[in-house]
């Protein structure tokens, strides 16, 4: 008989790199901005308000106008190729909005809905940018499923991970000097926008190669009876695992992306890191991701234990982000041991909750069950940094007298370990479902051949 294509190794890692490579683009996008609040305040005279405002955008339109929801139902009607490139290409033309705003080219002065024009039309493009972005993100999941269960799936996903956080620390690292070398913030921006474009191009080779892999398989990406039905959406909010899993994303999500938006302030204000380089430090954390969730995806399709490495990765969270709040620690030393071990706690959490959920969830329902936990946890990504960028105006900052700004980021620190506290709770709640309803979370993945 034929080998199917998935079924061979080359084509299903060719599949998985270059799909990857689209969302290492995004994610450069959405921490492009991470390094610049203080060339931001500067230069354009954002507020941390402004800032925290600005970066709560990626939620709008995915919260507010379900965004994501509908994306999953695309995703799960229309298939992954459809629905993938009209992603990509979404995520272009946000960018292309950020850009323009923060390059003056579109109108700045003045205020809209009594918000800083500049501020207004880059968080206009970043939500917008967000919408294709999220919908990219469950597409390439879906794909990963496809093309990888009963094989390496946990491993996958992990690499898929950890190549899209290349994009996060090469954001971190590299957007404060790019912005200082050229003389703007929007020059960095230009760049994300140009490997999203490059992104697009690299969704529409895979496009060629799942349209095969279906020829080949004598199928369609959404049968008839794989079409989306209202009974669908029922079955999965119906499952108590999927709102744990979902509580848990949201949480753990809640206390690492919003933390690393204002990680490089962070270095600034306590660790007294010089601004240009002050992204180089939580620029650490992705590089240990991009080790080590792969490992950890390679011991969950091994050896199983998946609800077990969520706890842990939840448990360590706890204790680096207390840890971040102690008063009067201010060693750069210190701030590069905590965020090695950020790493490991955000290789953890991932590894084993992305691949869990089609052991919840049945395939046909995947792109729904993948879009409502993505919207659930667009509300913590929208909600979170706003609420820190208040917290830092109204109650730590300080102005010296030469009109110099500094940040205490003690109260900030525990926010974030609060929501550390919840995710562990919930992880080991999810524990406890999964012995009930056999699951089968703490199973290997990967077939025995």
């Amino acid at each position: 008989m034929k080998q199917l294509l998935n079924q061979s190794k080359l084509a299903r890692w060719t599949a998985l790199g270059v799909v990857s490579f689209t969302m290492m683009a995004a994610y450069f996008m959405t921490d492009v901005m991470s390094p610049l609040k203080g060339m931001l305040e500067k230069i354009e005279g954002w507020s941390s308000a402004d800032y925290g405002l600005f970066t709560s955008a990626y939620g709008w339109f995915n919260v507010f106008l379900l965004m994501l929801f509908f994306g999953g139902l695309l995703l799960d009607k229309r298939g992954i190729r459809f629905t993938g490139t009209l992603a990509a290409a979404i995520m272009v033309v946000g960018a292309g909005v950020k850009y323009l705003a923060l390059a003056n080219i579109l109108p700045t002065q003045g205020t809209v809905l009594g918000v800083n024009s500049q501020v207004m039309f880059a968080a206009i493009g970043y939500a917008i940018f967000s919408v294709g972005a999220e919908v990219a993100g469950i597409t390439v999941t879906k794909a990963i499923v496809k093309w990888f269960r009963g094989h390496e799936l946990a491993l996958a996903m992990g690499l898929q991970v950890a190549v899209a956080r290349i994009g996060t620390a090469a954001a971190l690292i590299f957007s404060n000097p790019l912005a200082h070398f050229f003389g703007g913030v929007s020059h960095s921006v230009l760049f994300g926008l140009t490997l999203l474009v490059i992104g697009l191009l690299a969704f529409l080779l895979y496009t060629l190669l799942d349209k095969k892999y279906d020829r080949q398989a004598g199928r369609v990406e959404a049968s008839a009876e794989d079409e989306f039905k209202l009974s669908d959406v029922k079955l999965v909010v119906t499952n108590h695992g999927f709102w744990l899993i979902s509580l848990l994303c949201v949480l753990f999500y809640s206390c690492v992306f919003p933390f690393l938006k204002y990680a490089a302030d962070l270095m600034v204000n306590k660790f007294s890191v010089n601004e240009e380089w002050a992204g180089l430090i939580p620029g650490l954390l992705p590089f240990g991701t991009i080790l080590l969730t792969p490992l950890f995806g390679g011991i969950y399709d091994k050896r199983g234990k998946g609800a077990t490495i969520m706890i842990i990765g939840a448990l360590m969270l706890v204790g680096i982000h207390i840890l971040f709040s102690i008063p009067g620690i201010n060693s750069w030393i210190y701030a590069v041991s905590l965020m090695v071990m950020l790493g490991i706690a955000f290789s953890l959490v991932p590894s084993a909750m992305w691949p869990s959920v089609p052991k919840i969830i049945p395939e046909k329902q995947l792109g729904t069950a993948y879009a409502l936990i993505f919207w659930v946890q667009n509300i913590g990504l929208m909600g979170v940094p706003y609420l820190i960028g208040v917290v830092l105006d109204r109650f730590c900052k300080t102005v010296s007298a030469a009109q110099e700004v500094a940040y205490d980021y003690t109260i900030p620190m525990l926010i974030f370990a609060a929501f550390a506290v919840l995710s562990l709770l919930v992880a080991v709640m999810l524990k406890r479902e999964d012995k009930k309803r056999g699951y089968g979370l703490e199973k290997p993945n990967a077939s025995k051949h």
